[in-house]
């Protein structure tokens, strides 16, 4: 496609004309080899678009884009001087990156049946548990998502939950390329505001549950929504909306979107299930859906995770996917990497369990979960994030104190914030009548105990104190970081990994005891 072709398609699907200064005819006749954003990762024949980030305009690479060989740069920002490429000067970049993407790339999400998963939690499972389905029926599927980007042999990690709109056209045309019949992907907040899948042909959309996060970006819980919302404004008319209805979010969706598919646990819904039998070894339970019964036998472990199921299931039941693929395909996920990932061993007299959960909601969550599951105490380490949302810092003490039978507060991507405020902000939400110091259980004015708790700054030592601390039949919780294998300090990222710091942890604690 020459530029001059793809200027023109692009204007067509925009809405807006895409036209450059005269003296360009030779350029326009150019073939465009790719869409780029980052002059990091120009090569020659390709058209740079300049998006506007919260601190920089990527404008500003224009020179670099060109001396790389781009035949092109389109910017909402007025042309660069001594640049002599042409300048295409567009409203907003955003949606210019994502008009130019699907047209070079051809639509690809027309011949690929896409299944778009928003939501604050659960994105990351029910996309595993989707996958899985497709795959027990027959049909391989893509995976994109907050740890990895997955179809075939072909892996990549993410550095984003949901790429920019150039690298997902590029992933689904790749799939189609290599017989892949579906994709599944996690949609953030993020890339739903910033038109990172504008003009993506979703066959599915799937809504887990809306709680606080991300308020640093969205500014408060309705534009947080909003955002979720245009996840189902992208569905061509007629096709499925999976929506959590026990989640009010989800039942004001059902009113909004043409073809809901509901379920529930709480609630009246479409997909649902009565008694649910789960222990450390997994989840078993019967799902009742318009299409007769599902029989669910999962190694996934938590109440967080029925929900997902559910979800799941809805899907492959709105897509007539046999129920022989969705109860195979539940069954063959036995874990997802960070969530409720159980990292000791059957010999070992304490359960330890890593978790993404960094949100107070989520945190409370996996606290319910692992509480019956616990014969001793509860041990929760956490930390919360810098340069994010401060105002759910004090929310995750007070749900850690709530549940908890110790609390270890330590650090967890601190950016560039001091590690010991940000402690110090979550400490505060540890509520008097619930938190004192360390060792002191006494009873308190209104019922209930003091919950113990410690604050250490470095989380290697806090994992290693939480787990050098259990005793016989103690479940240790690590949340916040999950699958996550770095830390970023002080603006640097350093290697870090929850699961092999918890692992040193037990391995010392068998030594100690071999000692004994």
């Amino acid at each position: 496609m020459t530029l001059g072709e793809l200027l023109s398609r692009t204007s067509t699907l925009l809405g807006e004309e895409l036209t450059t200064e005269d003296g360009h005819g030779d350029i326009l006749a150019r073939p465009v080899t790719s869409i780029a954003y980052d002059s990091k990762q120009m090569s020659p024949g390709a058209v740079f678009v300049g998006l506007r980030g919260q601190q920089t305009d990527g404008t500003m690479f224009a020179g670099e884009a060109e001396q790389q060989g781009a035949v092109c740069i389109i910017s909402a920002s007025p042309a660069t001087p001594g640049i002599h490429l042409p300048w295409v000067r567009v409203r907003d970049a955003r949606p210019a990156l994502a008009a130019l993407s699907v047209e070079f790339f051809g639509h690809p999400s027309q011949e690929l049946p896409v299944i778009g998963i928003t939501g604050t939690n659960g994105k990351t499972t029910t996309a595993y548990l989707i996958q899985s389905i497709f795959e027990s029926a027959g049909v391989q599927c893509g995976r994109m998502g907050t740890i990895d980007h997955q179809f075939g042999s072909n892996y990549q990690v993410a550095s984003l939950t949901t790429p920019e709109a150039s690298e997902n056209q590029q992933m689904f045309r790749e799939m189609i390329e290599n017989g892949v019949g579906a994709c599944v992907m996690e949609v953030s907040s993020h890339a739903l505001a910033l038109c990172r899948v504008t003009h993506t042909r979703f066959t599915t959309a799937v809504f887990t549950n809306l709680t606080r996060d991300h308020l640093d970006f969205h500014g408060d819980m309705n534009r947080y929504f909003e955002a979720k919302r245009r996840l189902f404004e992208l569905l061509p008319q007629g096709q499925p909306s999976i929506l959590n209805i026990d989640d009010p979010h989800g039942s004001i969706l059902v009113d909004s979107v043409e073809r809901p598919v509901t379920y529930a646990l709480q609630n009246e819904a479409a997909v649902t299930c009565g008694s649910v039998e789960g222990s450390l070894t997994g989840l078993r339970f019967d799902v009742r859906t318009p299409r007769g019964e599902v029989r669910v036998r999962s190694a996934l472990i938590g109440q967080a995770n029925v929900y997902n199921i559910l979800a799941a299931v809805a899907t492959g039941v709105a897509l007539d996917v046999s129920f022989s693929a969705i109860e195979t395909g539940i069954a063959a996920v036995t874990a997802v990497p960070g969530r409720f990932e159980i990292v000791s061993d059957a010999t070992d007299e304490v359960t330890v369990v890593i978790d993404f959960a960094h949100t107070d909601d989520a945190l409370r969550l996996l606290l319910e979960s692992a509480r019956p599951l616990a014969p001793g105490r509860l041990i929760t380490v956490f930390g919360c994030g810098g340069d994010r949302d401060r105002s759910k810092r004090p929310l995750m003490g007070a749900v850690a104190a709530r549940l908890s039978d110790l609390v270890v507060v330590t650090s967890d991507n601190p950016r560039s914030e001091d590690p010991a405020a940000i402690i110090e902000d979550t400490v505060a939400g540890i509520d008097t009548r619930y938190a004192g110091q360390e060792g002191n259980r006494d009873s308190v004015p209104g019922g209930g105990q003091q919950t113990p708790f410690v604050t250490i700054v470095d989380r290697s030592a806090a994992i290693s104190h939480a787990v050098g601390e259990a005793r016989r039949g103690d479940v240790v919780i690590i949340a916040g970081k999950g699958h996550e294998t770095y830390q970023v300090i002080a603006g640097e990222t350093v290697p870090f990994n929850d699961a092999a710091v918890a692992r040193a942890a037990l391995m010392q604690r068998r030594s100690n005891a071999r000692v004994s």
